[in-house]
């Protein structure tokens, strides 16, 4: 090997020979090694487990919605694993290099997916020292008792990898732990007994990890038997129940501590004890404990070594305590969700280093002045939702340019969003949602690269979408919805790989849909609906969809084949496009993770997949009605399936009812209406306890309706019976009314008939509604509905109907039903709409009707009634047409007089309207028309009567008569509507 010699001061060229000769030095020197190259550094059979241990899984990306930050990086470490290479140069892999054992393993999200079963190939590595596999997805796997066997562990992490079951005690005997974290995979189910297994043999443990475990069980003040020289402490979210104990304190060694989202409560005296020993404490989170009885300025007698504070929703009162920003050592501070506290947050004398403030949800007033913004430059998050914001200039916002959150939503903020929040490059978040902005988006948004989120949604903001938006190309969540943007969605959208979720709903968007955004290959959640768009929908080139809505748009053309290879795709809303064509391809049911399916008021053709009703158990919503779909219903469905609503209506449908329905034991909304189904009622239907709505109207239905004894507790909960327009015969169904219970009660809530799932689905349905068809997008909860018009039942009306006091709209026209209206029809106080028309009712009608007084639609025209219409203030408010057909009725508004029994009968003459020349009510004046004088009074009632009526007068005379009792008239009307 030649001698290299070097000078204090070389030379170039001497450097040049120096170099030279180096690298021949190197050379010579791996010359040597290859010749004679040690062995590996890892043992084979290490080297083969781990391998074993990449097959079991395969490489998927978790959403990043589903990370708690979106600054985790996913990166596939085992990808670098290859037979034949020294698995201690792997990623993730350390080794003991005297022994060459794998001593670590640091998969941190590396993007595992599948389920880790108890004969891993991992439990082969004994001698691990720190095992990290958070933030992968293993599937709901349990975890194994075998890992209790790593007796050399010091670190285990599995959190956030989707591990559930219960936490088996053999982790206590992992005695050398010193860090253990379990958290946030999911309830778990930590007994007592393991609990205590953990407390007594863990005893050199430093940093406690169980956020989100089930520790309900567990005796809050069991936690003093932890090890006294821990350090971190973090049961957020355990379910635990009672009192914060005092003797917390006696852990001093505490820095880190976390009860936050339990059930606990917090005493003065305790919290004081506990804050004046834990003097080492730096961070302390006590989120949703009970701390009412808690004076807020007592906070200042936080240990002055605290840098992080997080007291969201414990039910403080009273004013803000300013004074806590003497902790000079403050660096975050979250008081959210306390709608108690008041007061102003101060602008000047705040800690130096404050970096996180979030005071959402509270009454604390801020003014944004020159002073709050020169004490704040430090701040990082800014979460200031829903309090009170005292406008100054928002363009302040502009100078905090160390921002990385900035959260403005639901404070009435209006004018323009500030072009100055273009300089804050550093923001990760911006959610200016919920208020009032109006212009449009400025473009110097595109300067925040670093933007991960990104929502405008519920403004008044105007204009198109800026192209510069296309330069976010970290950006993960997209939400514009609910604004007035107009424009063709800009194809520059399409730049933004990382996107995830884009929400651009319920604006003016026009043109088609850029072909880009169907390329996105993250985007998880597409949301357009309720805009102008139109043309074919694109393929889309990857299958990471799992909501796509899409409703309410100008879309043609045929459902793209590319959607039935979304695997996870939970939603597919295509709805009210109209000009939909092409048919269901049976394809559909292979979404296995489908659980919303609309595709209504489209023209969608041929027949319904048979595979529609039993090709998952997870689908609770089917609505493919309004459409031009052939064939038959699906004729099996499968049991325990989730189906709440499902409507078939408004197609062409044939065939009959399948009995397999009653496999569907949750469905809550079936409407099988206008369509050519042939069958009798189905009785079976009244075995589904939760049925609220039934619409079999305009179908080819025949037969009886009255069910059996075993049928009388039938339809309880039925809101809305529609069998209307079918060729049902026989008498009324009685049995079925008497077990009407929903509608013998009414619903005060006031809210939308909805399914309470994961996504939300608001019930629709097109109904008859006060004799207009109407389509209704959200039915209240209020609404009871009776309709079995148009049909040949016969017999008379049951008494039983006045049980139904819920009633809102009543409808038995068009039968053959005889005999008397029931008085009973007067106890439904809540009825809006009765229509009995067109049947062979004889009598008078009930005088008991007339106190209806919320009676808006009255029609009982073409019947046999006689005698007097009832002179209800109600009745006053209809005209003749209401009654036309009834000869024998006679009074008000009809034209014909009322006589006392023996009195011949006579007929009104024609309307004043229909000539000048014409009387009111004709030379036959008697006592009820002047007691019919609409306000006028008893003596100008009978002297009006006696000179118009008894005397031929001039036209403009008898114009003048004619207005005085139409004002008299309109007066009325007014009370009874103030009444109502």
């Amino acid at each position: 090997m030649p001698s290299v010699y070097f000078s204090s001061k070389p030379s170039a060229m001497g450097f040049s020979l120096l170099s030279r000769s180096f690298f021949l030095i190197l050379f010579h020197f791996h010359s040597t090694l290859s010749s004679s190259a040690p062995p590996p550094l890892c043992a084979h059979h290490q080297s083969l487990s781990l391998l074993q241990f990449k097959q079991s899984f395969s490489i998927q990306t978790i959403p990043r919605e589903y990370l708690p930050s979106f600054h985790i990086i996913q990166y596939p470490k085992t990808e670098s694993w290859k037979e034949g290479t020294d698995c201690c140069f792997w990623d993730g892999v350390t080794c003991d290099l005297p022994t060459g054992l794998v001593t670590g393993l640091h998969l941190s999200s590396s993007m595992l997916h599948g389920t880790l079963h108890s004969n891993n190939s991992l439990f082969s590595l004994h001698h691990l020292r720190k095992l990290d596999l958070s933030f992968n997805n293993f599937t709901t796997s349990h975890i194994s008792s075998r890992f209790g066997q790593f007796s050399n562990l010091t670190h285990l992490n599995l959190s956030s990898s989707s591990f559930t079951g219960q936490v088996p005690s053999e982790i206590s005997h992992l005695s050398k732990l010193v860090s253990l974290d379990l958290s946030w995979n999911g309830y778990q189910d930590l007994q007592l007994i393991s609990f205590d297994k953990i407390v007594r043999n863990l005893t050199k443990l430093r940093e406690l990890d169980l956020s989100s475990v089930d520790m309900s069980l567990v005796v809050p003040g069991s936690l003093m038997n932890l090890s006294s020289s821990l350090s971190s402490l973090r049961l957020d979210d355990c379910g635990m129940r009672g009192k914060l104990p005092s003797s917390m304190g006696k852990l001093k060694h505490l820095r880190y501590l976390d009860l936050g989202g339990n059930f606990l409560s917090a005493e003065p005296v305790s919290l004081y004890k506990i804050v004046q020993n834990l003097t080492k404490l730096r961070e302390l989170a006590l989120d949703s404990i009970d701390m009412s009885l808690v004076a807020p300025n007592s906070l200042t007698n936080l240990s002055s070594s605290l840098s992080s504070i997080s007291l969201s929703g414990c039910g403080l009162q009273g004013k803000f305590p300013g004074n806590i920003f003497h902790l000079q050592n403050l660096e975050a501070l979250s008081l959210s969700y306390n709608e108690g506290l008041t007061g102003s947050f101060p602008s000047s004398n705040l800690s130096n280093v404050l970096s996180d403030l979030d005071l959402s949800n509270t009454r604390i007033s801020l003014y944004l002045e020159n002073d709050l913004i020169s004490s704040l430059k430090s701040l990082r998050v800014m979460c200031l939702r829903n309090i009170s914001i005292i406008r100054s200039d928002l363009a302040l916002l502009g100078n905090l340019t160390n921002l990385m959150s900035l959260v403005l939503s639901n404070n009435n903020l209006n004018g323009q969003i500030p072009s100055s929040l273009g300089n804050l490059v550093q923001l990760s978040s911006l959610d200016l949602s919920d208020n009032n902005f109006s212009g449009q988006i400025p473009s110097s948004l595109g300067n925040l690269v670093q933007l991960f989120s990104l929502d405008l949604s519920n403004n008044n903001l105007s204009g198109q979408i800026p192209s510069s938006l296309g330069n976010l190309t970290q950006l993960t969540v997209l939400v514009l919805s609910n604004n007035n943007l107009i424009g063709h969605i800009p194809s520059s959208l399409g730049n933004l790989i990382q996107l995830s979720t884009l929400h651009l709903m319920n604006n003016n968007f026009s043109g088609q849909i850029p072909s880009s955004l169907f390329a996105l290959p993250s985007l998880i959640y597409l949301d357009l609906h309720s805009n102008n768009l139109r043309g074919n929908i694109s393929e889309f080139k990857h299958d990471s969809l799992r909501y796509l809505d899409l409703s309410n748009n100008n879309l043609h053309g045929t459902i793209p084949s590319s959607i039935f290879k979304q695997q996870i795709l939970a939603v597919l809303n295509l709805a009210s496009n109209s000009k939909l064509t092409g048919e269901i391809s049976s394809s559909i049911c292979k979404l296995k993770n489908l659980l919303v399916l609309n595709l209504s008021n489209n023209s969608l053709s041929g027949s319904t997949p048979p595979c529609l009703g039993n090709f998952s158990n997870l689908l609770y919503v089917l609505h493919l009605g309004m459409n031009n779909l052939q064939g038959t219903m699906p004729s099996t469905f499968s049991k325990d399936n989730g189906l709440k609503y499902l409507n078939l209506g408004e197609n062409k449908l044939e065939g009959k009812i399948s009995p397999s329905i009653i496999n569907c034991t949750v469905l809550e909304f079936l409407d099988l209406g206008n369509n050519k189904i042939e069958d009798t009622f189905p009785y079976f239907l009244g075995t589904l306890a939760e049925l609220q709505i039934l619409v079999l109207k305009s179908n080819k239905l025949q037969g009886f309706v009255n069910g059996s004894a075993a049928y009388d507790s039938a339809f309880s909960k039925l809101q809305i019976f529609d069998i209307s327009n079918n060729n049902f015969s026989g008498p009324l169904p009685t049995r079925y009314f008497n077990g009407l219970q929903a509608m013998m009660a009414s619903d005060h809530n006031m809210i939308y008939m909805r399914t309470t799932n994961y996504f939300e689905f608001v019930y629709s349905i097109q109904m008859t509604w006060k004799s207009v068809e109407i389509e209704f997008d959200k039915i209240r909860s209020t609404i009871r509905i009776l309709d079995l018009s148009d049909n040949s039942f016969t017999g008379e009306i049951p008494k039983v109907i006045g049980k139904l006091k819920a009633l809102q709209q009543l409808n038995l026209s068009h039968n053959s039903l005889t005999g008397h209206i029931q008085s009973s029809l007067g106890n439904l106080t809540n009825l809006e709409s009765l229509d009995l028309s067109s049947n062979s009712l004889t009598g008078r009608i009930p005088t008991q009707l007339g106190g209806l007084t919320f009676l808006g639609t009255l029609n009982l025209s073409h019947n046999q009634l006689e005698g007097p219409i009832p002179g209800g203030m109600q009745f006053s408010t209809f005209n003749a047409t209401s009654f036309e057909g009834n000869l024998r009725l006679c009074g008000f508004p009809v034209l014909k007089k009322c006589y006392r029994d023996g009195d011949p009968e006579q007929s009104l003459p024609p309307s004043y309207n229909e000539g000048e020349d014409s009387t009111l009510f004709g030379d036959g004046f008697g006592w009820k028309a002047v007691a019919m004088g609409y306000g006028c009074g008893f003596v100008i009632g009978v002297a009006m009567g006696y000179i118009v009526f008894r005397t031929k007068k001039p036209a403009w005379f008898r114009r003048m008569v004619e207005d005085t009792w139409n004002i008299n008239k309109k007066k009325t009307r007014k009370k009874v509507g103030r009444r109502k």
